[in-house]
């Protein structure tokens, strides 16, 4: 099996290894194992679960729900149609998410075109 250190799986993934500490701190990282210098070793097992943590992380999901769905991946599959459920419900909040967003751009990019409008004609005076 490969294992990847702290240091090459925030590399991996683009954040800080205080960041994976405070992810295992709180239960989201649970089965990280250790090297026999006692350092964090991520398996491939991990990385995948990292993976997934993150993605909901930047999808707004609270650490709570995050904590919940990595206890489930650990409970197995007994647990299936709770992860489903859970998957679609946050689906449904980032789309709705995604709708003030796009809703909310529109309004930036009618200010950036009247400053545009507003800064040319400045320039052409």
């Amino acid at each position: 099996m490969t294992y990847c250190s702290i240091s090459e799986a925030a590399a991996k993934f683009n954040i800080s290894e205080s960041t994976l500490r405070y992810y295992e701190k709180k239960g989201l990282m649970p089965l990280i194992e250790r090297d026999e210098a006692g350092r964090r070793i991520f398996s491939e097992d991990q990385m995948s679960l990292l993976e997934i943590v993150i993605c909901l992380k930047h999808t707004h999901m609270p650490i709570s729900s995050i904590k919940q769905y990595v206890d489930w991946v650990i409970e197995g599959e007994n647990t299936l149609e709770r992860r489903l459920e859970m998957m679609n419900r946050h689906k449904q909040a980032v789309l709705a998410e995604i709708s003030v967003m796009t809703e909310s751009l529109k309004g930036i990019e009618a200010k950036i075109n009247r400053y545009l409008e507003r800064t040319r004609g400045r320039i052409e005076e």
